[in-house]
């Protein structure tokens, strides 16, 4: 299945081949910009969903901090290495392929926003599935990298996420009390 998605994406024309390779890093911006768009919009709602929107991009740091430890675990060479032609540059030697970190954190992303801002997922769903697709079309991952770090990261991001609540509640609370004491 790698080698006919690689194979199909060196048929395509070269502009696609550029939106495929900065295209998951751009949506990587994207996403950051909708947790700071989520914060802006909850920074006069209840301390509590304001916590989940402050907490949700912690959540997806400790999403990507779970799969690098898999990646130093499992240490799966990366595709490319086996001298297939690519749209990518393949990653150095020592740069893991299982599971994919893009994936994790498009996935982790989508699964944060979806908690502070249900009306989000048609949007950051489909963006997360797109750019984790990205990584096989451009020959830097297999697809089961890709899945398993999509699957991964939808879990863990939102998990972490609702774990911290409880602790950023509390600050946002005594945050808001000092201002207004201001």
């Amino acid at each position: 299945m790698y080698r006919d998605i690689v194979d199909f994406a060196l048929s395509t024309p070269a502009w696609l081949h550029v939106l495929a390779e900065v295209g998951t890093d751009a949506g990587l911006f994207v996403f950051a910009g909708l947790f700071m768009l989520c914060w802006w919009r909850s920074r006069h709602a209840p301390a509590r969903d304001l916590a989940i929107s402050i907490a949700g991009p912690a959540g997806v740091v400790c999403a990507y901090v779970v799969s690098e430890v898999v990646k130093t675990v499992v240490r799966e060479d990366r595709p490319c290495r086996g001298g297939i032609a690519t749209i990518a540059a393949c990653p150095p030697v020592d740069d893991w392929s299982f599971p994919s970190n893009h994936s994790v954190i498009a996935a982790g992303a989508a699964g944060a926003l979806i908690l502070a801002w249900r009306s989000l997922a048609w949007v950051v769903v489909p963006l997360a599935a797109v750019m984790s697709f990205s990584r096989v079309f451009v020959g830097v991952h297999y697809p089961h990298d890709v899945a398993v770090g999509f699957v991964l990261g939808l879990a863990l991001a939102p998990l972490f996420a609702l774990l911290l609540v409880g602790a950023v509640t509390p600050a946002v609370r005594l945050a808001r009390l000092r201002l207004a004491s201001r």
